[in-house]
């Protein structure tokens, strides 16, 4: 039987995109940690990262990577390989949102969105799965939206719902791949969360419309989609890949 405390005892975990004080990223690491996970936070503010690390309590890594960057990705891969021994998983959580109407979409604002969100996933994954092949084990988390299940959402443009769709179609596409190799890889959807990105930027009226919306009633937290990474970078999910999880207070319900 699984125990539900220390549930990642012994592991090694990567949270991309994990600098922010109020973030999704650093929520996760956080958690991660509680339950006896050593981490490598990835993001670009050199700073902000180490210190977000700093605040883990020791042994726990803060790094610069741009997950644009698939060289960069794969350095980074090798060097805490070499320095743990391996990599047991990995959460592709950085990403960016711009709020573009359809026909305001330039060129750049496409490839800045869809580069980091989903190719920026793709390099991550690229970078630790040979090491998870040879182990024959490992968890990936890959974070998605629900601006992919219904077209838009609160701040995301239209290349936005585009980018974390694809991230759905290529969470299953490695969950197929991979499974014979030992490696999970599943998706969490995250609804309207209280995190830098939306702090501030509603008026009471547009956030009343929102909550209208939301069978729960209330935004979400940063720490409650962790908990949904740590279900599935858990073995509590050892049966459990290719699966897209909802974390939207019922905002979304299929």
């Amino acid at each position: 039987m699984v125990q539900v405390a220390g549930l990642l005892d012994g592991k090694f975990a990567i949270v991309t995109g994990a600098a922010s004080a109020r973030g999704i990223g650093l929520a996760t690491a956080r958690l991660f940690a509680e339950h006896g996970a050593t981490l490598a936070l990835l993001d670009l503010d050199r700073g902000a990262v180490e210190a977000a690390a700093a605040g883990l309590g020791s042994g726990h890594l803060g790094l610069v990577c741009d997950v644009r960057d698939a060289e960069a990705c794969r350095r980074t891969m090798g060097g805490l390989e070499a320095r743990w021994g391996r990599i047991d998983v990995l959460v592709n959580n950085a990403g960016i949102t711009q709020p573009l109407r359809l026909c305001e979409i330039r060129r750049a604002d496409y490839d800045a969105v869809l580069d980091v969100n989903l190719r920026g996933t793709l390099h991550m994954s690229q970078a630790v799965v040979p090491g998870m092949r040879r182990r024959r084990a490992g968890a990936i988390v890959n974070i998605s939206s629900v601006s992919a299940q219904r077209g838009g959402g609160v701040f995301g443009g239209p290349h936005y719902a585009a980018a974390k769709a694809g991230i759905l179609g290529l969470t299953k596409a490695m969950a197929r791949e991979l499974a014979p190799d030992g490696i999970r890889v599943n998706a969490v959807c995250p609804g309207f969360i209280d995190t830098d990105i939306t702090a501030g930027k509603l008026t009471p009226e547009m956030l009343g419309r929102i909550l209208e919306g939301i069978p729960l009633g209330r935004a979400g937290r940063a720490r409650e989609v962790a908990g949904c990474c740590l279900f599935l970078a858990s073995e509590l999910a050892a049966y459990v890949t290719g699966a897209e999880l909802d974390a939207n207070g019922g905002l979304l319900i299929h």
